[in-house]
C-alpha cells in the first residue's frame, strides 16, 4: 500500500510532468482505486487512503480551514473522491425565485421578452391590477411571441398577429375571429396563456420558473432572497444589468474571484498596494476561506470583509472601506463607512447569463442622486468588458477539453481560488454539477462570433438600460444638431453676397462650422465607444 502511495503521489504531483499528463495519470488511477473500493484525498503532494462505500467517484474540492497570510506558505486547495449519492439532497432548480429585471429598466408601456433557466417570458405591466406580470412568450393560437405584441386600451396584452388579447390571470378575453353569436371559444382552456409566479422585491422583479398550480401561491411560503442592505435607506443603491455570451457558472465564479481584478482590470479599479509587491499590478496572496457550504449556498471570509452565496443566483459581500484603504481614522467612523458589492448571476441558456449588480455603500450618497445612472455604467461597462472576451473563451475550452469534471481542467492551487472552488464544490454537491435545462438544450455552447459582436454593448446593455438608452437617443439627437449646425453655418456663408457680410461675421461662422462638425465627429466617436463597442487590449495598458 505504501508503494502504491508513493507512485500514485508522484505520478499526479510531480513538477516535471504537464497538466496534462496529471490529468492523464489521475484517470489512470481512478480504476485503481474504484476497484479497491477506497477514497482518496490528494493533499500536499501525498495520498491517503480510507475505507468507503459507494461505487462511483466523484472529484471535488475542499479548502484549507485557515486564511494565507503574505509572509506563509500558501497551501493549495485539498482534494478529495466522494462517492455519488452520498448526499441526499438535491438542489431543484425550478423550486426557487430568480430575478429577472430590476424595475427602473423595465417600461410600464410594452411588453419585454426575457428568458431564465430556457424559458422564454414575456414581462408586462398590468395596469388593472397594477403589478408586474410573467407570461410563457408564446400564444396558444399559433405560437407567436407575445412579447412582440402590445397593450391595448383596455390593459390586456395583445398578440399582433391576430389579435387574441389576454388578462393579467393569463385568460383569454377576445379572439377577433371567433363570430359574437357561436360558442365562446376564448374561455377554453387551450386559449389561455400560462402564467408563472413573479413579485417585487428590492425593486427587482422575480420570478417562479413552474407554472404547476400547486405554485400559485408560491409568494405565501416562500419569499425571494431577502438583502437587507438594499432596503436601508442609509444606502444608495444604483443598479444595472447585462447579458453575457458565457454561461452562469462563469459568470458567478468570476465574481467570486478577486485575484483576477489587478489584471484583468488593471487600470480600471483601485487596487490597494501589498507589502510585498511582486509584479507591475500587485497580485498578491489572499486570505479566503468558506465556510457552512450546504445546499443553500455557502458563507465566506476573506482579509477585507464577509462574502455570502445564496443559491443559486445571489453573492454579496461587505468591505470595510477603511480597513482596506488603511485609514487612521476613528472606529466609530470606521464602523460607519461600508460598502456592498451585490451581485445577481441569472442562467439564461448555455453559454449566456444575465448579470444584475448594485454597489450600495452608505457614503458619498448623494453624488449617485445627481449623476445619472449612464455615467456610471460607462465606467462599469468598461470593467465589464476588459475580462468579457477571456470569460467566453474560457468557457469554451473548458467544453472543448470534454472534461467530466471542472476541476479536471483546471488547475487552482491556492486560496484565492477559495470561493470559486467553493462555489463548484456547492454545484457538484448539490446541483449535479450543471444547470438544469430539463432537456430543453442538448448543452453544447452556441458558436463564437466575431469579437465586435462579442463585445457588443448596445443589444447586451442599452436597449434594457431605461438611463442608457435615454442617454444614447439624447446623444444621437445632439450629433445630428451638431452636424446641422456646421451644414447650415457653410450654407450661409456660401449663399451670402459678399459685401452684405463682414469679414469677421464671416471667420465666425466658419469657425462655428468646424467646430460644430469637429464636436460632432468626437460625440459620434464616443456615442460608438461608450454605448456600442469598446474593445480593451490588455497588451498596451
Amino acid at each position: 500500500m505504501d508503494v502504491l502511495r508513493a507512485s500514485s503521489s508522484t505520478l499526479v504531483h510531480s513538477p516535471y510532468i504537464s497538466t496534462t499528463t496529471r490529468r492523464n495519470k489521475t484517470q489512470f488511477l481512478k480504476p485503481i482505486f474504484h476497484h479497491l473500493k477506497l477514497k482518496l484525498t490528494v493533499f500536499d503532494s501525498s495520498f491517503t487512503l480510507f475505507e468507503r462505500n459507494g461505487s462511483k467517484l466523484r472529484l471535488f474540492m475542499t479548502l484549507p480551514s485557515s486564511p494565507a497570510s503574505t509572509t506563509e506558505s500558501i497551501e493549495p486547495p485539498m482534494l478529495e473522491l466522494e462517492a455519488d449519492g452520498c448526499e441526499k439532497e438535491r438542489f431543484d432548480w425550478y423550486s426557487h425565485w430568480y430575478p429577472v429585471m430590476p424595475i427602473c429598466d423595465l417600461d410600464k408601456r410594452v411588453p419585454h421578452a426575457k428568458k431564465v433557466l430556457g424559458l422564454d417570458l414575456v414581462v408586462w405591466w398590468d395596469r388593472n391590477e397594477n403589478e408586474w406580470k410573467v407570461f410563457d412568450d408564446t400564444c396558444p393560437h399559433r405560437l407567436a411571441p407575445l412579447s412582440d405584441g402590445r397593450i391595448d386600451q383596455w390593459g390586456r396584452l395583445q398578440c399582433v398577429y391576430h389579435g387574441w388579447c389576454f388578462n393579467g390571470n393569463g385568460d383569454c378575453k377576445l379572439i377577433p375571429q371567433a363570430p359574437l353569436d357561436g360558442p365562446p371559444v376564448h374561455t377554453f382552456k387551450e386559449a389561455c396563456v400560462t402564467v408563472y409566479p413573479s413579485t417585487v422585491q428590492h425593486d427587482i422583479l422575480w420570478v417562479w420558473p413552474n407554472a404547476d398550480p400547486q405554485y400559485r401561491d408560491i409568494i405565501m411560503k416562500k419569499k425571494p432572497p431577502y438583502v437587507p442592505v438594499l432596503d436601508d435607506p442609509s444606502f444608495s443603491r444604483l443598479m444595472g444589468n447585462r447579458e453575457f455570451p458565457f454561461g452562469y457558472e462563469v459568470l458567478i465564479e468570476n465574481l467570486m474571484d478577486p485575484a483576477h481584478l489587478p489584471y484583468a482590470h488593471y487600470g480600471l479599479i483601485l487596487n490597494s498596494n501589498p507589502k510585498v509587491k511582486v509584479d507591475r499590478e500587485g497580485g498578491s496572496p489572499l486570505g479566503m476561506k468558506v465556510e457552512k457550504l450546504d445546499i443553500n449556498g455557502f458563507n465566506g471570509k476573506q482579509d477585507w470583509g464577509c462574502s455570502y452565496f445564496i443559491a443559486p443566483c445571489i453573492y454579496h459581500a461587505f468591505i470595510d472601506v477603511d480597513q482596506q484603504n488603511g485609514s487612521a481614522i476613528s472606529e466609530t467612523e470606521k464602523s460607519n463607512r461600508r460598502f456592498c458589492l451585490v451581485f445577481m448571476c441569472v442562467p439564461v441558456s448555455p453559454g449566456k447569463s444575465r448579470f444584475i449588480w448594485s454597489f450600495p455603500k452608505n457614503f458619498g450618497v448623494w453624488i449617485d442622486k445627481i449623476v445619472p445612472r449612464w455615467m456610471f455604467h460607462i465606467g462599469q461597462n468598461l470593467i465589464l468588458d476588459s475580462d468579457l472576451y477571456l470569460l467566453h473563451v474560457q468557457e469554451h475550452k473548458i467544453m472543448e477539453l470534454e472534461a467530466t469534471n471542472w476541476q479536471e481542467a483546471c488547475f487552482v492551487p491556492t486560496k484565492s481560488d477559495a470561493f470559486v472552488v467553493g462555489f463548484r464544490r456547492w454545484l457538484n454537491k448539490y446541483g449535479r454539477g450543471v444547470v438544469d435545462w430539463k432537456g430543453k438544450f442538448t448543452g453544447a455552447l452556441p458558436p463564437s462570433p466575431p469579437r465586435e459582436q462579442l463585445m457588443d454593448r448596445y443589444w447586451t446593455h442599452v436597449v434594457s438600460c431605461n438611463s442608457c438608452n435615454t442617454a444614447h437617443k439624447g446623444l444621437k439627437t445632439l450629433e445630428v444638431m451638431l452636424q446641422t449646425m456646421s451644414v447650415i453655418s457653410i450654407g450661409i456663408v456660401a449663399v451670402t453676397k459678399q459685401n452684405m457680410i463682414s469679414m469677421v461675421a464671416k471667420s465666425t461662422m466658419v469657425s462655428m462650422a468646424i467646430i460644430c462638425f469637429t464636436a460632432s465627429k468626437w460625440l459620434a466617436q464616443f456615442i460608438y465607444k461608450n454605448f456600442h463597442y469598446h474593445d480593451y487590449n490588455h497588451a498596451f495598458v
